[in-house]
Order: structure tokens, then sequence, then C-alpha cells
């Protein structure tokens, strides 16, 4: 009896559940962030301001390895004398360490500033989520990472379509005197 019980208790609870779901209608969409990080306007003129803003250190650096790389010709020509041969070798290993150490702290440098540029972006995406959300009746918007999430869930497009219109306005605001 006390089984018998149970089970009708869980087919209630069961058809109870379900017909709250049907009544509701969840609706659930997904967002790929590392296409959004990828392709949002906002994030490609953010890295376009890091490669000007680090492309002189880099070209500096460029400079030097080709300068060591005519050192290094030079070294193996051997029409020095031991002397010239062994100051042309630690001027070498130098030149070599300090490009290695600069390209580090550049590398480390650029890292951070990346990092930076994209936490300074996040409130952006998630009000351009938030905005599109409640524009088209989602109920939960879930993002990448995700074990998985069926295609027709993805929102992505929407999503770089909002930024692209932000972007755009305040682009135009910008050019607006």
């Amino acid at each position: 009896m006390r089984r018998y019980a149970h089970i009708v208790s869980v087919l209630i609870f069961s058809f109870a559940f379900s017909a709250t779901v049907d009544a509701q209608q969840l609706r659930i969409g997904y967002v790929d962030m590392k296409e959004v990080l990828d392709n949002a306007p906002q994030v490609i003129a953010g890295r376009d301001k890091l490669d000007q803003e680090f492309r002189s250190r880099n070209n500096a650096i460029e400079m030097d390895e080709l300068r060591a790389e005519a050192l290094e010709s030079r070294q193996q020509q051997a029409d020095m004398n031991s002397d010239n041969t062994l100051q042309l070798e630690r001027e070498i290993r130098e030149l070599r360490r300090n490009i290695s150490r600069r390209r580090e702290d550049l590398r480390d440098e650029l890292s951070f500033r990346r990092t930076e540029e994209v936490q300074r972006l996040e409130g952006e995406i998630n009000l351009a989520v938030q905005e599109i959300a409640l524009r088209n009746g989602f109920d939960l918007i879930i993002s990448s990472p995700v074990v998985y999430a069926s295609p027709e869930l993805d929102i992505t497009e929407l999503i770089l379509e909002q930024l692209e219109v932000e972007y755009a306005a305040d682009q135009l605001e910008l050019a607006t005197p």
C-alpha cells in the first residue's frame, strides 16, 4: 500500500511539473563568448589600439634581432683575431639576452593589457546580451564554456549584431562635434 501511494505521488508530481513547464514555455539562449571576443567590433578596435601601442617596441626588438643576425654572420666569416672574436661573441650573447628579456617583458605587458581590455568590454557585452534577452523574450542565457548547446539555442550572431550597432553609434557619437 505504501508503495502504491509513493508511485501515485510521483505520478502526480510529474504531471504537475510537466504542466508548469508547458504553461511557461521556458526560452533559453546560448552565447559563444569566444566567438564574441574574437569578432565583436569593440574587441577588434581594442586589438588594433594595442597593436599600435606596442608596435614601436616590437619593431625595435626586430631591429635588434636583425643586428644580432648580422653580427653572427660576421662572426662566421672568421677573418678576425681571437680578441675580436671573443668581443663579438660577448656582444652577440648580450644582445640575444637583451632581446629575449625585452620580448618577454613585451609579451607579459601585452597579455596584461589584453586582459584589461577584455574586462573593460565585459560590461558592454553583458548589457548587449541582456538587451537581446529582453527584446526577444529569453528567460535564460548561458555562455560558453558549456558541455553542449544545441545550435538552435545559439544567439551569438544576435549579440554580435547588437554590439556592431552599439559600436557604430559610439563611433558616430565620437565623430559628431
